[in-house]
């Protein structure tokens, strides 16, 4: 099956769920496709989690949830190893263990459960009990958070938010959308979700994405702009190379999804915001915020 035809299948079947949110749902299928991992944060109340289980759903995937809480230790996301009745050691698997992830809530757990999904994300494999497990294939996390002012909220440490190809702003529904919302969930009971995906299909467009073609003007484009986040006046900290590289990725399964076989211009501003937003950090006294950098990086950048 090709991408578009795919994407076009499992918007059909997240629509029987979701009201709007169509450039959500397009970064979700797109980090699906680049083979990442995405953040979204948004309030409680908006769909996130409604969203990571269908789209799981409509793949026909393994899926498994991790609730993020004060309490969670890392044994509960990787799994603990045990003494059978024969006395001998085992290794009894977490919930990391599955096609798709889920960690609702991530920055209410602990810093030290938060550093143990680095291995998982990074190098899509758990080492315990002395052992290296690699998880299935394909492995794709999706981790929503709250907004910082929320209480029992923690902020993500850099180097774990840098793992995510993606960081997607969830916000509140428009009027008509919250109008669809409710009737959406008046009949949701007698709605099942339809499974126009399988792995095979999900591995079989994340190597197709690979071959979509990239220009040197593209490559130039990424590279001024990622680099221009590291000079630009407003920020303390740029976008490493790792976004480069996202960037490289999440566009080839831009296009691919839209049934082309080359990257555009259009492709990298459209990405630029959820690719970068979560990788640099501003100055306090700014007052823009990490969009309004990259936003205004890309209007008098000239490409």
């Amino acid at each position: 099956m090709d991408a578009h035809s795919a994407y076009q299948k499992i918007l059909t079947e997240m629509k029987k769920h979701i009201a709007g949110k169509e450039e959500t749902l397009e970064l979700m299928f797109i980090t699906v496709v680049a083979n990442g991992h995405a953040l979204l944060e948004g309030v409680p109340g908006v769909a996130k989690t409604t969203m990571c289980k269908t789209m799981a759903e409509a793949m026909e995937a393994d899926f498994k949830r991790i609730q993020g809480t004060p309490d969670l230790v890392p044994s509960d996301i990787v799994g603990n190893s045990y003494l059978d009745e024969h006395n001998e050691v085992r290794f009894r698997k977490g919930p990391v263990f599955t096609n798709i992830l889920l960690v609702d809530e991530l920055n209410r757990a602990p810093p030290k459960t938060m550093s143990a999904l680095l291995e998982t994300l990074e190098e899509k494999q758990v080492t315990a009990a002395g052992m290296e497990m690699p998880l299935p294939n394909p492995f794709i996390a999706f981790a929503t958070q709250n907004p910082l002012r929320i209480e029992g909220t923690e902020p993500i440490p850099k180097v774990l938010a840098d793992r995510f190809i993606v960081k997607i702003d969830v916000d509140y529904p428009g009027m008509e959308d919250e109008m669809t919302m409710i009737r959406i969930k008046e009949r949701e009971e007698s709605v099942q979700t339809q499974k126009v995906l399988n792995t095979a299909d999900i591995l079989g467009m994340q190597e197709d994405a690979k071959k979509v073609y990239m220009s040197d003007d593209i490559v130039s484009a990424i590279a001024k702009l990622v680099n221009a986040t590291r000079s630009e006046i407003h920020t303390v900290m740029g976008a490493s190379p790792r976004a480069d590289i996202a960037l490289m990725k999440t566009a080839k399964a831009k296009a691919l999804i839209e049934g082309r076989k080359e990257v555009t211009l259009d492709d990298i501003k459209f990405l630029a915001g959820p690719v970068l937003s979560h990788r640099i950090s501003v100055r306090s006294t700014g007052g823009i915020g990490v969009r309004g950098v990259v936003n205004g990086i890309l209007a008098t950048m000239k490409f």
